[in-house]
């Protein structure tokens, strides 16, 4: 699993599968367009909902459970990257959101 920065999965969108597992109330606050919200909680129940053939850049609020659950991915026969920073940086960078 790789730490990739928030420039990077916002050039690689189109590529790549964006899954945001924070909670419902988090991403009230905004979301990357176009990424897929799981909560990490539900991930299990619901991986049939990611391409095994597309790679996977996790984010979270700040990196963290993002970092979990890429290595979870991972072992599970995904290729998946966390995003470092969060939805923190990306919003702080000003980068696009949607709610």
């Amino acid at each position: 699993m790789a730490g990739i920065t928030i420039h990077e999965a916002n050039s690689r969108r189109d590529q790549a599968q964006i899954l945001d597992v924070r909670e419902d109330f988090e991403v009230a606050e905004g979301m990357i367009p176009g990424a897929l919200h799981i909560p990490m909680g539900h991930l299990m129940s619901r991986l049939e909902e990611l391409d095994r053939e597309r790679p996977v850049i996790v984010v979270c609020r700040s990196g963290n459970r993002s970092a979990r659950v890429a290595e979870a991915l991972n072992t599970a026969g995904y290729t998946a990257d966390t995003m470092d920073g969060g939805m923190f940086d990306w919003q702080d960078a000003g980068l696009p959101t949607t709610r």
